[in-house]
């Protein structure tokens, strides 16, 4: 694709970044083909092609944002299916989180949606402020039918209180910073990005995490001061709250490198994986912290590599389960971990089955499902039928953001449950059965029972 960006433009690092990203589309409209929105729409702009066009226009032209390109950007999951399937090699992940903050720069959003915005980037990264408002929307959840309208702002509303959980777990003991000894003689030594909303919504993630690799001879360490990754704020455009969240993180995960080193830093959001392995990129033009930045990212890994690295083995024979594998979009699309999470799980014992069209996305997609319901819920239905074509008796996955779109309703509908793939290969490996799976109706004949986690060290 031709460009024609001025030198003074070009002296702009993303605008360079983004004139090399333009120039290496050939419009052959592979992307298409793949791309969630433009399957449930049919609109061109609603493409990865015709957003490329769109952002080309305006960032060439220095104006700013307007409605129509602002409606067709937001559509834009950043499920990153386009990436994998062009030829060309087009990183349009950098190209769209540009086009995002442009936007959110020039672009004068409605008050209503801007304040929603707001409070979403203020509370899902802080654990307290997001339980209090889980809290909330559990109490309400009652009410969402009561919303009146259809407005973009009903809508979004009633996304929130349907998405909240019906119960809300307590704080889990590994939300305090500190160290969890390796049991045995220490192997490895990690540092364990804690996350924000997985702390709320399910802290049996990270329970799980540290009880598998402290069994397997890791130490796992959960730096204080280190917080959200930064992806959720980042993908809504604003760029300064998400750069500090990332030198925060840098900081604290420096820190220990200088101090008892790392062979790792384990990630199990996948999503959050997918924006932690780019912080070189992101931070690439400031002397003072690209070179931290770049390490971080070179060590940075989804839990699934760890276990590899250090040599997963299970202890245990599973029982006759059915195991459909959801691959969330930032684990096949961002990381390009494709196969190894189903090997691990097969090794585990497990049976494994694909989902048809699993490189669609489910519709979470971060704040998408809030902020997007009516697409999300297409596609949140569009997924939940190709997985109920499995006859999984669960279905695993390495999203905290899969999980609870997934989730949503479908226990109550006698739908399979939806679970961390870490507790079904924490469990193989000697530790509890996942309470999801304990308490699920259709497997109480197994006799499953669920066992805690004890304080760490």
């Amino acid at each position: 694709m031709q460009t024609t960006f001025t030198d003074e433009q070009l002296r702009d690092a993303d605008t360079r970044e983004a004139n090399g990203i333009l120039r290496t589309c050939v419009h052959c409209g592979f992307c298409t083909a793949t791309c969630p929105t433009f399957l449930l729409l049919g609109d061109e702009l609603d493409s990865p092609r015709g957003r490329i066009y769109l952002i080309k226009d305006m960032l060439e032209n220095g104006r700013p944002a307007t409605a129509e390109v602002v409606q067709h950007i937001d559509r834009c999951l950043s499920c990153l299916s386009c990436m994998t399937t062009c030829p060309s090699g087009v990183h349009y992940m950098h190209l769209i989180d540009h086009a995002r903050r442009h936007v959110e720069e020039t672009f004068e959003r409605p008050l209503p949606e801007k304040a929603i915005r707001r409070v979403l980037a203020a509370i899902l990264p802080r654990v307290g402020l997001f339980r209090l408002a889980v809290l909330g929307a559990w109490a309400a959840r009652p009410l969402a039918r009561f919303i009146p309208g259809n407005s973009a702002l009903s809508q979004r509303l009633r996304a929130m209180l349907s998405l909240a959980p019906r119960t809300v777990p307590s704080p889990s003991a590994v939300e305090r910073p500190g160290t969890h000894r390796a049991a045995g003689e220490r192997r490895f030594r990690v540092a364990l990005l804690a996350g924000c909303a997985q702390q709320v919504l399910a802290p049996e993630i990270n329970e799980a995490t540290i009880r598998l690799l402290t069994r397997l001879g890791v130490e796992v360490v959960v730096p204080k001061a280190a917080g959200c990754c930064g992806a959720l704020v980042h993908h809504l455009g604003m760029h300064d709250p998400a750069i500090a969240s990332v030198k925060r993180n840098v900081a604290a995960w420096t820190a220990e490198l200088e101090g008892e080193g790392l062979d790792a830093i384990v990630i199990n959001a996948s999503g959050c994986g997918t924006t932690v392995k780019d912080y070189g990129f992101m931070l690439r033009e400031d002397p003072a912290w690209a070179g931290k930045a770049a390490k971080v990212a070179s060590l940075a890994k989804d839990i699934t590599e760890v276990l590899e690295m250090v040599g997963y083995a299970p202890t245990r024979t599973p029982p006759p389960l059915r195991v459909t594998y959801h691959s969330a979009c930032s684990m096949q699309h961002g990381q390009k971990l494709t196969t190894l999470p189903k090997a691990l799980l097969k090794k585990a014992g497990f049976a494994v089955a694909d989902v048809p069209e699993g490189h669609i996305c489910c519709g979470s997609a971060g704040t998408y499902n809030l902020l997007q319901p009516e697409i999300a819920g297409r596609l949140r239905e569009r997924k939940r039928g190709n997985i109920a074509r499995t006859r999984p008796d669960v279905v695993a996955t390495g999203n905290i953001g899969c999980i609870t779109q997934l989730s949503a309703r479908n226990a109550a509908e006698g739908g399979a449950p939806v679970i961390h793939s870490v507790l079904l290969l924490d469990w193989m490996a000697g530790g509890p059965v996942p309470a999801a799976l304990a308490a699920h109706p259709a497997l109480s004949q197994l006799g499953l029972t669920h066992a805690g986690l004890a304080e760490p060290a």
